[in-house]
């Protein structure tokens, strides 16, 4: 064999060998381990004749360094620390590293301390996003959008993310929902093992607002290990027998954990149908108002795609337009959860032209007449203008089909011609 062929197929090997490797790479189980506090951060502390000083900094670290030596040791999981040595990172500075890492959990160990010097309190506690946390959590989110994975089902829902919209709001609530549920679900696995495995007494899980957890864009939560001072705790969790015990029963819960998302993402769903498009379009009236607003006041609830219709006096609010059954719904689910809880959707048959009268736009209406210097009436001379109780009504163009109608609107939109009308007249 010619030395140039010998190098072509050991290149070619070694490109297939990194290539799985970059393909097993990417399916690692990412664990962010934070060991609490560090540095000059001390945290909960009690200094006892037998067992010294016993400080928070020192057994989170241990039992971290414990627990991600056993994570390492598997080729499924990816290990990131906060820190593994004593110093102090920021609780942003945790946070921030595990969503720029796109976490697949997050697990900040600390130490329990009651108020009074020598406690009855016992055990352990796994801590998780508190209830009164979701508005704090969704406006992180809104404004760390980058951060904010939407899994495929979500993002056939709502698309692309827009901080500003109820759409995009309603799928933040859906994603912190789903890490709300993972994170009891980790969280109660972890006290579990305690009780099972390590004989310990557990508190059980709890909901608090706390920093580490508001912030985190994954299932996250913080394992209260025990009382430092309560002498029995004590002297469990700044042994290394307990210390290993400990990190060993977060291991366990870890990888059962894992498991079930495993089992969650590898099930595949049953085929449905192809959905097929309706016969008719379909739009969401919102509402009915003798008032024209423009498509950013807030009567609208900052809904996007309206489509405001004049007919027999009264202005129609229509929000969105499709003709698939399911969007149709999620459309109107989208528009009575922002607060348009009498919204009905209409049907609208495709380029129907009206058996009698035609379609214009309303291009303005106030008290005063418009100008005949301005901008507006000398790109368009021919417009009607009508009055009606104090109000001058200026309208252009008649369009046989609604679809006529919302083309020139836009083309006059697009000329800087703005939040005009569609105005339907029977005769």
């Amino acid at each position: 064999m010619s030395s140039h062929i010998f190098y072509r197929k050991f290149f070619f090997l070694l490109m297939i060998f990194f290539g799985f490797n970059s393909i097993f790479a990417q399916k690692k189980f990412t664990v962010v381990l934070d060991a609490g506090h560090g540095g000059s951060d001390t945290g909960a502390q009690r200094s006892y004749g037998d067992l010294g000083l016993v400080q928070e900094k020192n057994i989170t670290l241990g039992i971290v360094l414990k627990l991600g030596r056993m994570l390492e040791k598997s080729k499924d999981f990816k290990v990131i620390y906060t820190r593994k040595v004593d110093e102090y990172p920021s609780l942003t500075s945790r946070t921030d590293l595990a969503n720029r890492s796109k976490a697949d959990l997050f697990v900040s160990v600390h130490v329990n301390s009651s108020r009074s010097s020598s406690s009855t309190a016992q055990g352990t506690e796994t801590f998780v996003q508190g209830p009164n946390q979701n508005k704090t959590n969704l406006d992180v989110a809104k404004a760390e959008n980058d951060v904010i994975f939407l899994d495929e089902k979500d993002k056939e829902n709502f698309a692309s993310y827009n901080p500003s919209s109820p759409e995009s709001l309603i799928a933040l609530k859906i994603q912190q929902s789903k890490y709300l549920q993972a994170s009891l679900t980790i969280g109660g696995l972890v006290e579990e093992n305690f009780v099972k495995k390590d004989k310990r007494m557990s508190r059980g899980v709890k909901q608090e607002n706390l920093h580490v957890l508001r912030m985190n864009a994954m299932p996250s939560i913080l394992i209260e290990t025990g009382f430092v001072n309560n002498y029995d705790d004590a002297r469990y969790i700044s042994s290394e027998d307990g210390q290993q015990s400990i990190a060993e029963s977060i291991y366990n819960a870890i990888i059962s954990y894992k498991k079930l998302v495993d089992r969650n993402v590898k099930e595949p769903e049953p085929e449905k149908p192809v959905e097929q498009p309706l016969k008719n379009d379909f739009r969401i009236l919102l509402m009915s108002s003798p008032s024209r607003y423009t498509v950013d006041d807030p009567a609208l609830k900052g809904l996007k795609y309206i489509l405001p219709i004049k007919e027999n006096g009264f202005y129609k609010y229509y929000y969105a337009n499709t003709n698939y059954a399911s969007i149709r719904d999620t459309n109107l689910k989208t528009a009575k959860d922002a607060g348009f809880r009498n919204a009905i959707s209409i049907s609208f048959v495709p380029n129907q032209a009206l058996g009698t009268g035609y379609y214009t736009l309303e291009i303005y209406a106030g008290k005063d007449k418009l100008d005949s210097k301005s901008a507006v009436m000398k790109m368009l001379p021919d417009m009607e203008r009508t009055k009606e109780n104090g109000i001058f009504y200026y309208t252009h163009g008649r369009y046989r089909t609604l679809e006529d109608a919302v083309k020139a609107q836009k083309e006059l939109s697009d000329k800087g011609v703005t939040n005009t009308v569609i105005e339907k007249r029977t005769k």
